[in-house]
């Protein structure tokens, strides 16, 4: 078989392998690496022998991404304020094809990586256990027990239902409106007494080094932020789907590309996600 061939046979299965590698190590240039060294391994693979092309190249990317996770981690330690996800924008015609948003991926970074790797194998993409156990070197008792464990660490951050796009992006937009206008009476009625907002400067731009939990100290945020507002306008790039939450991509003061993410249940805002650090936003250029 030629490259030509292994091409032909590896693109359609890419946007699913990329998936895969993102939801495990939540960054959209990291899991772009490991595909290309999938694809690498596979133009090196005797294909002939390989039943079944899908299993062969899941399980190279599982074990490509728990490589990375390990070094990975070490660097989240050390990381500047809040880590989050890089912000995945979804199309409009894009259908969700998996159930794993924001406050998911958040969770998953609390797990093992092999925990990880059990839980998003089969509870979101559906492979047997057979497999799972094989791609990560334990028996299937073993890996059962890997994702049960992680299924309890992270029912919490499972979306309780489904709300409809259109209503969460109605929220999205009164959000953006009473927050950039200094209304906060509007803003007060959007959230919920526990809300929490995280923000990601990664120590490159101006960010929060903590999450504000709670809707009294939110409100003094702001409140804070509308002075800089009333001054420099934000200015939105498109409201949408920001990895399985509504949200918007903004141009704040001082040209700093963002995008926020909104967690919403029974109405009010329980999360709002902001992603400020340049380096998590490069892959968003064409949006800008």
């Amino acid at each position: 078989m030629t490259g030509t061939d292994a091409a032909a046979s590896f693109d359609p299965l890419r946007p699913r392998l990329a998936r895969i590698a993102y939801r495990m190590l939540g960054s959209v240039a990291d899991a772009e690496d490991v595909v290309q060294d999938a694809f690498l391994r596979w133009l090196d693979a005797d294909r002939g022998q390989v039943r079944e092309p899908e299993a062969f190249l899941r399980r190279v990317v599982t074990r490509l991404c728990l490589d990375q996770l390990k070094s990975a981690r070490a660097r989240r330690e050390t990381y500047v304020g809040p880590w989050l996800p890089e912000p995945l924008v979804e199309e409009e015609e894009e259908e969700d094809v998996e159930d794993v948003t924001l406050p998911l991926m958040m969770a998953l970074e609390r797990l093992s990586p092999l925990e990880r790797a059990a839980f998003l194998l089969h509870d979101v993409f559906g492979v047997p256990f057979e497999e799972v156990a094989d791609t990560i070197g334990r028996d299937s008792a073993a890996t059962r027990q890997l994702a049960s464990r992680a299924r309890t660490h992270v029912r919490a951050a499972r979306p309780r239902y489904a709300m409809p796009k259109e209503k969460g992006l109605e929220i999205v937009a009164a959000f953006f409106a009473a927050s950039r206008s200094g209304d906060m009476t509007a803003f007060r009625s959007l959230l919920a007494d526990d809300v929490t907002t995280w923000s990601d400067g990664g120590g490159k731009v101006h960010a929060g080094l903590r999450p504000i939990v709670g809707v009294d100290d939110n409100m003094k945020l702001y409140t804070s932020l509308a002075r800089f507002f009333a001054k420099e306008q934000s200015r939105i790039v498109r409201y949408g789907m920001i990895n399985g939450l509504p949200g918007f991509v903004s141009v704040e003061p001082g040209g700093v590309l963002q995008t926020t993410a909104l967690a919403i249940e029974d109405g009010r805002i329980v999360g709002i996600y902001v992603t400020r650090n340049p380096e998590k936003l490069g892959h968003l250029g064409a949006v800008h």
